[in-house]
């Protein structure tokens, strides 16, 4: 990726010139994954589109921009311009503490989600008991009451931001808990299923009752509804019915199952404690804060299954051997620097988009390199690495601000900014700065930067941004704007750097961030990148009107 500056710009304005990121539309892949039949399948079930028409697959890709994606993304203007991801998960089996270490690998997982949390745990009894409330794991627990209720070996914990279903609901917030004929089960999920409302029309057109509007709780009514023995069986049958991202932790009187997609979208990791209890969780960071070893990811396709009662931990596999798309976001942004993810360090994958960053689009003439704090933080640590400039903390950013809201004048909204990121003068004025992000959607935050160190004192302002330019919405548990709100998918190269107000800017290339990964490259999702999307939105039949 080139980089774009305000004097090549101008030499080149005379130009007519067509940005290939308005118009580069990649279909998907040619692998029809979706017609793969699953293990367990009385009456096979697609996992994408439902017939092999040409009409119907053309009509399930042009729902991919806006109309399927069921985000609800904050449009305020000064909202930290990142994706968002959707949900943490945290399980605990054979530690009489279990709630207790769920709610600190929680708190370690809060970044993964902000609106909800909740807690399912197995008494003494036998009884699953749950308690759930809106707002941040401490606000949720706050009361020591709360935590005390739910005593046992085992437990289960989810922490969330809205994908499907409504986001101040406290009826979407999870672990769901729920009973059926052969006694309780609770679920927790991170991810998104594409072919929601097509399995909620069925169902309900059977005769199921929703008391939610999250994705979730579809996976429930399958599961009750499946004439399947034991609920192993249940719990694959289930599945087998999915189409999207899901890593899941059901929890029942005497077992828990870790389960994860056959495409392996969204981590799950497995570790131990010294006292032999089993823990399961979204990143290694909640592992080591309970101090349990991280033994090893639940693979894609993988159910893993832990007795209560001897101990034992068994695993099956869900479904054949499907093709692996690790969402390449986790590395870039969502997971914390010091968790292990899909096998690698994540902080040592930041450096090396900075590092491959220097390489391809240097800054020349620039005096330091400065992240935007603080996910940009390794990324920038690599750019000064590799290009030899003096690299500095240039933002500080607070921490204890909250939700800023629209103020009622675009003065007063700059000032709320500043609240949330500072700049060091000493650093900045009268220097060229390299300003390194690890991504760019909107563009809001981006342009607020400049201004930024532009009033500090900055001489030139570069953004070098450690990923390639988001021209996709998510369709696999991520929050990202709808397309028509992506800001290089409006505007070419130079359009988004007049845009933004940057001397100059430039992308990593999707080409330079597949060499980082070599031969892994392709078992990796990078659809906001590319739209090659791996797995379709099934299109839901229509609803009968009802009889008057």
């Amino acid at each position: 990726m080139g980089i774009v500056t305000a004097a090549a710009a101008a030499a080149a304005a005379a130009a007519t010139c067509t940005s290939r990121l308005l118009h580069y539309h990649a279909a998907a892949g040619t692998d029809r994954h979706h017609r793969h039949q699953l293990r367990y399948s009385a009456s096979p079930f697609p996992l994408s589109l439902r017939c092999g028409s040409c009409r119907r697959e053309a009509a399930a890709r042009a729902l991919l921009p806006d109309r399927v994606t069921p985000f609800s993304y904050g449009v305020e203007e000064d909202a930290d311009d990142h994706p968002r991801e959707e949900c943490g998960l945290v399980g605990v089996v054979g530690d009489p503490d279990a709630a207790s270490l769920c709610y600190l690998g929680l708190q370690k997982l809060q970044h993964r989600g902000e609106e909800g949390a909740g807690i399912v745990a197995v008494g003494g009894d036998g009884k699953l008991k749950s308690v759930t409330g809106l707002g941040l794991v401490a606000d949720v627990f706050g009361d020591p009451s709360r935590l005390a209720s739910l005593p046992g070996p085992a437990a289960i914990g989810h922490v969330r931001y809205s994908t499907a279903g409504a986001a101040a609901s406290l009826r979407n917030v999870q672990p769901f808990l729920a009973g059926y004929r052969f006694g309780q089960v609770a679920v927790a999920h991170n991810g998104n299923l594409v072919n929601y409302q097509a399995l909620r029309n069925k169902l309900e057109a059977r005769g199921s009752i929703f008391n939610t509007s999250s994705d979730t709780e579809v996976i429930l009514h399958l599961i009750a509804t499946s004439l399947s023995r034991p609920l192993l069986a249940r719990v694959c049958d289930a599945c087998e019915r999915l189409a999207g991202a899901y890593s899941l932790l059901f929890l029942t009187a005497d077992k828990l199952f870790a389960v994860r997609d056959p495409h392996g979208f969204r981590p799950l990791v497995m570790g131990r404690r010294r006292n032999g209890a089993v823990v399961f969780a979204s990143e290694t960071c909640a592992l080591d804060l309970i101090d349990a070893t991280y033994e090893r990811e639940v693979e894609p396709g993988e159910v893993v299954v832990v007795d209560r009662r001897d101990m034992s931990v068994a695993s099956a596999c869900l479904v054949p051997h499907r093709p692996r798309r690790s969402c390449v976001f986790e590395h870039i942004y969502f997971s914390l620097p010091n968790s292990v993810v899909f096998s690698h360090a994540v902080h040592e994958r930041r450096t090396a988009f900075g590092q491959a960053l220097a390489e391809e689009s240097p800054a020349p003439g620039a005096d330091v390199v400065i992240p935007v704090p603080d996910s940009g933080f390794y990324a920038a640590l690599g750019f000064a690495r590799s290009s030899g400039l003096e690299f500095q903390q240039g933002l500080i950013r607070w921490h204890y601000s909250g939700r800023s809201f629209i103020q009622p004048t675009q003065a007063i909204r700059d000032l709320a900014v500043k609240l949330k990121l500072a700049p060091v003068r000493g650093v900045i004025t009268g220097k060229s700065v390299v300003v390194v992000d690890d991504s760019l959607v909107r563009g809001t935050t981006s342009s607020k930067i400049v201004r930024l160190l532009r009033d500090a004192g900055a001489r030139e302002v570069h953004m070098r941004i450690a990923s390639p330019p988001v021209v996709g919405s998510c369709l696999y548990g991520i929050d990202t704007p709808s397309e028509g709100e992506l800001i290089s998918n409006r505007m070419d190269l130079d359009g988004v750097r007049r845009e933004i107000g940057s001397d100059s800017l430039a992308f990593l290339s999707l080409g330079k961030l597949h060499s980082i990964y070599g031969e892994e490259s392709g078992d990796y999702c990078d659809a906001c990148f590319s739209r090659k999307y791996p797995v379709l939105p099934t299109l839901a039949d229509p609803v009968a009107e009802p009889e008057e």
